[in-house]
């Protein structure tokens, strides 16, 4: 199993493709920062139930609309969960909602159909503007967790965890906040996301610290609580969440610090992972590789070679020219005899005679103190890790609900076994 998508045919409206599930999903998402991936992708159902097709006359052919579009959706994008979660959530809703119904929406029911129809456009509507105003629930049951004094650790750019925080720090008046936060941000490529809510909290007067991942065992003294968001929770209580937060879980266990969860019930997934390996998506975070010259030598190399190209005008130019020649990496592009400038100068002036002013005959790399070196070749292109490290940057992984302390999510405080009693009564 590679991805979550399901068998089905792009639906058309009108007999034309009038209707872009995909694009609207995407319109949505660019229109609203502070729009999470299922609300868009439940949002973009909605407005596909209010263009649906006159030739549609059945529920069984509206639901079936509403699965090959989710299906479509979750194939555009490499990680589906968060959204699946909500879209397949939304679609047991409606279902849930037209039981009891006493219209009839048989083939013949073409007048009550229409009513059924406004009916699950009216609900579909409600379900989105419940799903908005969890966040505003969550943030006020989690303030309440962040004590005065307290250091708070978090990761990635969870909104629920921002909206979380900021609510503490709003909490305290006019006053100033009275505890403090430690960000863990990726070393690839940091997230716009953390970026904006550690802006907006030292805009609070909270104080924030930003550390690398290496940092986080380190800095587990200084935590009172552990705080994250999730993309998706799962049947055991266990969470899916940005990559790193199980490490967190791990340590924070092993230093008798609490794990506190905040996610909407829309996040709440019918998945049960057995391990890090056992997700329904594709990641490469292990990269095997056979290549001689990894990136971070080519990054090295390259820098080295930006240094060399510059005019050794200064001692420290040319202190750092002869340490990188001295240092072996360009040793395939330096001739072996060639190790030390003061050698090459005794042999040009044996007996104190005039020095030799031609560089060609010592090549380009043994060009005296007062002459500039020439620039060596390029070095190699960069390959294809870093690449992968940055598009690991919004990997995932899996914490067990045996590292999570509570989940907060709107309908109040939860232990993780609660997820499975959860998921069984909007599903059985």
């Amino acid at each position: 199993m590679t991805r979550m998508d399901t068998v089905g045919t792009v639906p058309t409206l009108n007999g034309k493709s009038d209707f872009d599930i995909v694009s609207t999903y995407q319109s949505l998402l660019a229109s609203d920062p502070d729009l999470t991936m299922p609300v868009a992708a439940i949002e973009a159902l909605v407005l596909l139930l209010a263009q649906l097709p006159p030739t549609l006359s059945t529920i069984s052919e509206t639901l079936d609309l509403l699965a090959t579009s989710t299906a479509q959706l979750k194939r555009s994008i490499p990680n589906p969960i968060s959204l699946s979660a909500g879209t397949d959530l939304f679609q047991r809703y409606l279902i849930t909602t037209l039981r009891g119904t006493p219209l009839n929406h048989g083939p013949g029911g073409g007048g009550d159909f229409k009513l059924i129809r406004q009916h699950l456009l009216s609900n579909g509507r409600l379900f989105v503007k419940r799903a908005k105003e969890a966040r505003r629930t969550i943030a006020s049951y989690g303030s309440r967790f962040v004590r005065d004094g307290s250091v708070v650790l978090t990761n990635g750019g969870s909104r629920v965890v921002g909206a979380v925080l900021q609510a503490a720090a709003e909490a305290h008046g006019g006053g100033s906040p009275r505890f403090k936060v430690i960000y863990v941000q990726s070393t690839s490529t940091p997230h716009s996301e953390s970026h904006q809510i550690i802006r907006s909290l030292r805009q609070l007067s909270v104080p924030v610290a930003t550390i690398p991942e290496s940092a986080v065992a380190y800095s587990m003294g200084r935590v009172s609580m552990v705080l994250v968001g999730a993309e998706g929770v799962v049947e055991n209580g266990g969470i899916i969440s940005r990559m790193g937060t199980y490490q967190m879980g791990i340590l924070a266990k092993a230093a008798a610090k609490p794990v506190y969860v905040v996610a909407e019930s829309h996040k709440f997934v019918r998945m049960f992972p057995l391990g890090q390996y056992d997700l329904p998506i594709e990641q490469k975070v292990l990269d095997f590789r056979t290549d001689v010259v990894d990136d971070d030598d080519d990054e090295k190399m390259a820098n080295d070679g930006a240094q060399l190209a510059k005019p050794a005008s200064s001692p420290t130019a040319r202190s750092r020219a002869t340490s990188i020649l001295d240092s072996g990496r360009w040793v395939e592009q330096t001739p072996a005899v060639m190790e030390r400038g003061e050698y090459f100068d005794k042999l040009d002036s044996p007996r104190g005679g005039s020095k030799t002013s031609s560089t060609s005959s010592k090549g380009p790399l043994l060009a005296t103190a007062s002459e500039p070196p020439a620039p060596l070749p390029p070095p190699p292109s960069k390959g294809t890790a870093a690449a992968a490290l940055r598009a690991n940057d919004s990997a995932v992984d899996y914490t067990p609900p045996d590292l999570i302390t509570a989940l907060i999510t709107e309908s109040g405080v939860q232990t993780p076994s609660a997820v499975s009693e959860e998921l069984i009564k909007i599903w059985y």
